[in-house]
């Protein structure tokens, strides 16, 4: 007589060999298609990484990247098994999120990504503030470009973003916070940096400098200007530093953050500023909409708030609505 096979189910099958850090090792391989920074990234020596990811393979017996010198991708059945391991990392950090509601909601680490533009000049006086105010607070902290810090943001690779309103998501939910004036940068001889009052339409000249594509303050930039969005430039900065630095040499004129023009007493001879009228740009807090801790987070929008740093304006009725880039 023929015994019966009895299917083991799934909750059965040993998970004692599968870890979430390597899982997370994938993850990191899979977004930035290379070893060596996606060791950077998880903060191991990349012969590390690469020993877990073997591992892994091993014990799933799927080979999930193809790998060669000149080239990282995932295999067809490597990335539909990578696409449930972010699934289980996403549980697991809700799961992580959860917990912290119930023992305090910013308690613990919190992931904060700052726009390039903003980060250097407010996280400093910024980090006194929360040191202060939440104690029991520790941070990771990411500066980039406004559109890869949403994209973790949505992967759960973040908890909170500091960016320039609108951002318009149904995933993600914002406030703002306080709204940061702009100023006309000019070289000392420049003929605009002459002028007592200047408008808007008077910086739409040859010589307006923009960052490269991708910064949001590159889109500020034109929509205050009032040219397209697509407005071609020979010479283009790389950062807001190098912004700086062009406009100190010559180059031509840009628009500033106001808070950015801190600590720029050795370039009084070189750069001359000019208030504008009315042209600003509206900083706020982002998070997933699924995020447990909104009620916390806007809590924290609101302490920012009472604490919006010197030259800006804090935005006394957030829930109006219509914030973002004004001119």
């Amino acid at each position: 007589m023929q015994e019966s096979v009895i299917p083991i189910p799934m909750s059965y099958i040993p998970l004692s060999g599968l870890s979430l850090r390597d899982i997370e090792y994938v993850v990191a391989v899979d977004d930035l298609r290379n070893f060596s920074r996606a060791a950077e990234r998880c903060g191991v020596s990349q012969g590390g990484l690469s020993e877990q990811v073997r591992k892994l393979e091993t014990l799933l017996g799927v080979v999930l990247f193809e790998r060669t010198r000149r080239h990282v991708a995932p295999t067809p059945q490597g990335a539909r098994l990578i696409a449930l391991g972010r699934e289980v990392l996403a549980a697991a950090r809700a799961m992580i999120e959860a917990a912290r509601v119930q023992a305090g909601p910013l308690e613990g680490m919190l992931r904060i990504g700052v726009i390039a533009t903003l980060g250097p000049y407010y996280v400093p006086s910024l980090l006194p503030l929360l040191r202060h105010a939440y104690p029991q607070l520790r941070l990771q902290l990411t500066d980039s470009q406004t559109l890869p810090m949403l994209q973790m943001l949505r992967h759960d690779e973040l908890d909170l973003v500091f960016a320039a309103l609108p951002v318009s998501h149904d995933a993600l939910h914002c406030t703002p916070i306080f709204e940061e004036p702009f100023v006309a940068a000019f070289p000392a001889q420049h003929p605009l940096a002459a002028h007592q009052g200047l408008a808007m339409g008077e910086l739409d000249g040859p010589d307006l400098l923009l960052l490269e594509e991708g910064h949001c303050l590159r889109e500020q930039a034109l929509a205050l200007c009032g040219m397209p969005p697509h407005h071609d430039r020979q010479r283009l900065a790389t950062s807001l530093e190098m912004l700086w630095h062009m406009i100190g040499a010559g180059e031509g004129y840009s628009l500033i953050p106001h808070l950015a023009l801190r600590h720029r007493g050795e370039w009084e001879d070189l750069i001359t500023t000019l208030p504008l009228s009315d042209a600003r740009r509206t900083i706020g807090l982002v998070w997933r909409a699924s995020d447990p801790r909104e009620d916390a987070f806007r809590e924290f929008a609101a302490f920012l708030r009472e604490n919006t740093p010197d030259g800006c304006h804090p935005v006394t009725d957030p829930d109006q609505g219509g914030y973002g880039i004004q001119g």
